[in-house]
């Protein structure tokens, strides 16, 4: 295992991102569609907050197939904005981070992603899973 291995080795380049005046509609179809559980929420190109699969089922019932559940979200999705429920106050590592600095960091906060930002432009995601995939590949 590469100890001093930087986590742009294993970071998500092809970021999704959400405008900060998008839906929240929007952004349960993007998760969705790119079964993917936090999009990074950016005004022009930087950003200013993270949103999570699960901040969206805090306030909604997201998960729910039936038409009429359907209708209720969209009433629910209606009362709040993406900036009302993102986390607004990020930590970020740079992509010349190493992966073992990563990994510490998501493991002591408890975070499940973390932006990658060098300068003030988003470069990256990296996520639990993307570490991971990345010690599996070490076996």
């Amino acid at each position: 295992m590469k100890k001093r291995a930087p986590i742009s080795k294993i970071m998500t380049t092809e970021v999704i991102t959400l405008s900060h005046k998008e839906e929240l509609e929007t952004a349960e179809l993007l998760f969705k569609k790119h079964h993917i559980r936090h999009i990074p929420v950016v005004n022009n190109d930087k950003i200013v907050g993270m949103l999570s699969y699960t901040d969206l089922l805090r306030i909604s019932f997201a998960d729910a197939v039936d038409e009429d559940e359907q209708n209720i979200e969209s009433v629910v999705y209606n009362m709040f904005t993406i900036e009302q429920v993102m986390t607004k106050n990020l930590v970020s590592v740079s992509s010349d981070t190493t992966i073992k600095e990563v990994a510490e960091l998501l493991a002591k906060k408890e975070f499940h992603a973390l932006p990658v930002v060098d300068g003030d432009k988003l470069v990256g995601i990296v996520t639990t899973t993307d570490l991971i995939n990345y010690l599996l590949e070490q076996y």
